[in-house]
Order: structure tokens, then sequence, then C-alpha cells
């Protein structure tokens, strides 16, 4: 196979409302592990589509060496479908049973190829992904969304394609699955091309490619060696600016002091010739020369001026606008040893299900613990923070608050009413505050001047995420127990490290659900609780 893998040509792309996404775009991605990271909005999961044929360019082209597998984000895949139809086996087993009752139909050998061993080498797919537990007629609406996934990519897998593109694989994977899934994709030997958010999953890539301005550029090794690059890049760029802006004021004070020089050097010489006594056309001429000398020389300082100003303006377009949060937050404090949760023996059921098995489970929160709850997928975390916040009542067992100062930080970000704008929501959660105070407040959130007026609606993801943010944090009174549930899903980047910005900032005590293991040490966790098989305990903290 060719060391370049995927080829794309001044590739250009534009939504029917003419919405530009791509313009003569051209790269090569080659074999190995590529990640492709960028802020949401900005065409990746558009490029995957590119690349797999489901959307066609308005001008350039797509080259693919050998066979393709393509993971969408959101899976196209209906309830009454079975394991053996996603996986693409279905026809060759009943093919294989055909013959194996006797029929031997030449269309039977047909669809079997060389796949007699099909179902072993499925299920050995199977159970690498932790589906070791699924039949091959099990049907699709009997799974969780963590398991559609994994099976999805055991349906790629098993294709052997020479280049895998995978848009947000680990999406909706706890962490087991999530380990199960970077194992298999170390094996994988061809050019794996994925968009993703899971720093995890980017430190096990080979390169990072970046699209960044309709420009997409490959850095060599992990992300961990993409930031160290980008933020060598920084550094150096923002020298440049220093560098730039004192070249142009140095030219801006040479312009300014030849103008100057100019002035004098002509009333000098308009007081020489009066003096002197000259004829009038010689003393004109003599002027004429001077003024012509002087705007020369002002017209060269100008021209110099000029000149710096656009070193200012390219050395500033490389420098990355950098988006943190960065705020203090005293009335959020907690004391060290308060009580804010306790809960004693809590069993819930919903509909005819018992999530939490007798005895029940146990938790308290005390001071400003930094707590993550983590859990395979289905174990009841999203339950049990409903409990603490009041949403859920338990069948069995105590439950005793603090101040009820908690707040809830829901998937849904369903909080703000869409329909009102950013500011009007932050009047509302702290109406003692000045608008003064509540707009610097909201600029520190990242929402500057008109930014703030925007209905909740318009806005992304990772702004709406920082709207709910600012409401919840600076509301009145401050929240002494913040409850967030996967708050990272779906989120940039750019919009993670906000994040992770406001929560260190944040004094009280938190619990968190999450499967991103680095955010969780970024955010100085401190107390790992698992639920499992219906009990919570205290856990280690995974190896860093």
């Amino acid at each position: 196979m060719s060391d370049i893998s995927v080829v794309c040509s001044n590739l250009s792309f534009t939504w029917p409302d003419d919405t530009p996404v791509f313009q003569d775009l051209s790269f090569t991605v080659p074999t190995g592990r590529t990640g492709l990271v960028a802020p949401n909005g900005t065409g990746k999961s558009t490029m995957l589509k590119l690349i797999a044929g489901e959307l066609r360019p308005a001008a350039g082209s797509v080259s693919i060496a050998g066979t393709l597998g393509y993971l969408p984000q959101s899976l196209p895949l209906t309830g009454d479908l079975t394991v053996a139809e996603v996986l693409g086996i279905a026809g060759i087993i009943r093919a294989i049973d055909a013959v194996e009752s006797g029929d031997v139909d030449e269309k039977h050998f047909t669809t079997i190829g060389d796949d007699w061993d099909i179902e072993e080498r499925s299920r050995a797919q199977l159970d690498r992904l932790g589906l070791d537990n699924l039949t091959l007629e099990r049907v699709l609406n009997t799974l969780s969304g963590g398991q559609i996934i994994s099976l999805g990519l055991a349906a790629q897998l098993l294709k052997r394609p020479d280049v895998l593109l995978l848009d947000e694989p680990t999406n909706n994977l706890d962490l087991d699955a999530r380990t199960r899934l970077y194992d298999a994709l170390e094996d994988f030997t061809g050019c794996l091309f994925l968009v993703s958010h899971d720093r995890a999953l980017l430190d096990r890539m080979n390169r990072i490619a970046e699209l960044d301005r309709g420009e997409l550029r490959l850095y060599g090794g992990n992300f961990t060696a993409y930031e160290q690059a980008v933020q060598a890049e920084q550094e150096v760029a923002e020298k440049n600016v220093r560098n730039a802006e004192q070249e142009l004021k140095r030219e801006k004070r040479e312009l300014q002091q030849a103008r100057e020089r100019a002035d004098r050097r002509q009333s000098n010489a308009a007081r020489n010739l009066k003096d002197a006594g000259l004829p009038r056309i010689f003393a004109g001429n003599m002027k004429r020369g001077a003024q012509e000398a002087a705007g020369k020389a002002g017209q060269m300082h100008a021209s110099r001026v000029s000149e710096a100003k656009a070193k200012l303006d390219e050395a500033g377009r490389a420098v990355r606008s950098e988006q943190r949060i960065s705020l203090d937050l005293p009335d959020t404090h907690v004391p060290a040893g308060r009580n804010l949760f306790l809960g004693e023996q809590l069993r819930v059921r919903l509909g005819d299900k018992e999530i939490f098995t007798e005895p029940g489970v146990n938790l308290s929160v005390r001071g400003p613990e930094r707590i993550a709850l983590t859990g395979p997928n289905g174990a009841g975390k999203s339950t049990l923070l409903r409990l603490l916040i009041g949403e859920l009542s338990p069948h069995a067992g105590e439950i005793t608050r603090a101040d009820g100062r908690i707040a809830y930080l829901s998937q849904r970000l369903d909080l703000l009413d869409p329909d009102r704008t950013v500011a009007e929501h932050f009047a509302d959660f702290a109406p003692q505050r000045s608008e003064a105070e509540r707009m610097n407040l909201l600029a520190r959130f990242l929402f500057r001047g008109q930014r703030a007026h925007l209905p909740v609606g318009v806005l992304s993801g990772g702004e709406r995420l920082r709207a709910t943010l600012a409401c919840i944090l600076c509301a009145e009174p401050a929240p002494h127990l913040l409850l967030l549930d996967e708050p990272t899903n779906n989120l940039d980047l750019v919009s993670v490290g906000q994040l992770e910005g406001a929560l260190n900032s944040y004094q009280g005590a938190f619990i968190v659900v999450s499967h991103d293991e680095r955010f969780l040490r970024e955010i100085g966790v401190n107390r790992w609780l698992r639920l499992d098989g219906g009990q919570l305990a205290e856990a280690a903290a995974p190896a860093a």
C-alpha cells in the first residue's frame, strides 16, 4: 500500500444556503493514525463525509488508496436490525447454513467467498470490544448507545478496510469501552483518520491534523506534542508582534521627527532668504527645492510606517486568540468539613426497575470535595445526580441536604430559555448586581459587547455551556455543590479548556459524571466513586 492513503485536491464545498465550508483545500493523509482537531462548526464532520463520498464537493477531488470504512457520529441504525445485519454478515451466515444443510447452489458459494470463518471472526471482534454478551440475533432497540457505537466500530473493522474514518467514536462510551476501543485502534495497520475531542485517544495518534482558517496542517506526534508545538509557535508569534509594535513606534517617531526637521529647515530658509535680499524668483526656486526635499523624506518615512504596519498585521494573524475563562468566585467558597449532602441506604425504582440494590447507596459530600462519579453506561449515575438535586425521590433511605445551594448542569443544557438573551438570564440569576458588574462578569465568560445580548437559541454548544455556567456560578446565592452530567460531551477542545478554567475558579464542592480522565485530572478531582451493579463504592484514581 502507498504511504499516502487519502488525497484531497482543491476541495471546495458550500452548503445550499451559500455558506462556504472549504475553498480550494488540498491535503494528504498518510498511512498510520491521524487525529483531526478544530473548533466545532469548522467542518470536521463535513470533511469526513466528503472523503467517504456521502457528500459531493462543489469542486476538487478525493482519492482513496484501497477499501474504505466509515463510522459517522450519528449512526443511521433502526431498532429492528439484528447484530448480524449491522455487521453485514447476515447473508453470509444464511449461505453457510444453506450449504451445511446440503444446498450446493452456486449463489451460496459466491455469497460466502473466502468468509467461511466469518462467524468466528465476528465473535472475536465483538468480544474484543466488550460485546461478548451479544448474540448475532439480538436487535438494536435492546442495546445502549455505547453498545451501538462499539457495534458500529466492529462492523467497520470486520471489513478489514485500508482506510478507516471515525467521527467522535468515544462519544457515549464508558471508561472500559473506551479502553477497549483504544486497544483495537492501536492494532489497526492501515490509514486511520478520526475526529475526536477525546484527548486520551488523540494522545495515541501518530500525528495531529489541525483545520484552521481554511487550511489543514499536519503536526508530527500525538496531541500532547501538538499542544507543545502550538505553544512554541504562539511564543514566537507573540514575540514577533512585540517586535513589530516596537518597530512601528520607532518608524512613527522618526516620521514625526523628520516632519519637525523639515518644518524647521523651511522656516530657517525663509528667514535667511529674506535677510539675504535675493531676487524673488531665485528665492522661490530655493523654497520649492526645500519643500520637495522635505516631501521626499516624508514619503520615505511614511512608506516605512506603512511597511511596519503591514508587518504588525502579518505578525498578529499568526497569534491565536486565547479564550480562557479566569475569574474569582469567593461566594462559592465552602469551609472544610461542612456537610453538604448525606444520603443513607438510598434505593430508587424507575418503573419496575430497581436502580440501587439492597441495602442501598450511601453517599456523603463534605467541604470543597471534588468528586468524580464513574461507572459503566446504564449503572444509574445520572439517576444519582437527580436524587441529589431533588428531581427524584428515593423509595427507601434518608436524605439530608444543607442549605439547598445545589446547582445541576444536565447533559441537555436545557436550563436557559432559548428565546431569551444571555444578559436577561444573567440578570434573573444575579438581580442584586449592577448592570455594569453583570456585563463585566459576562465578559469574563467571554460574552463581550453584543454577544451578551444574543438569544440563547442561536449559541453554539460551547457558548451555551458558558452561558449556563455564568448563570449558575454567579447566582445569588452562589452554589456550594455543583452537579455536572457528562459536561464535555460534544464540546470542542477550546470549550473543554474554558470549562476547566471555570471549574478551577469555583471554590465549592462538585460531583461530575465523566469518562474523560484527562478532564477529571485537569479540574483537580480528589475523590473517586464508582457506581456498578447497584452499589456505590470508593475507587482509586486511575493511573495518569
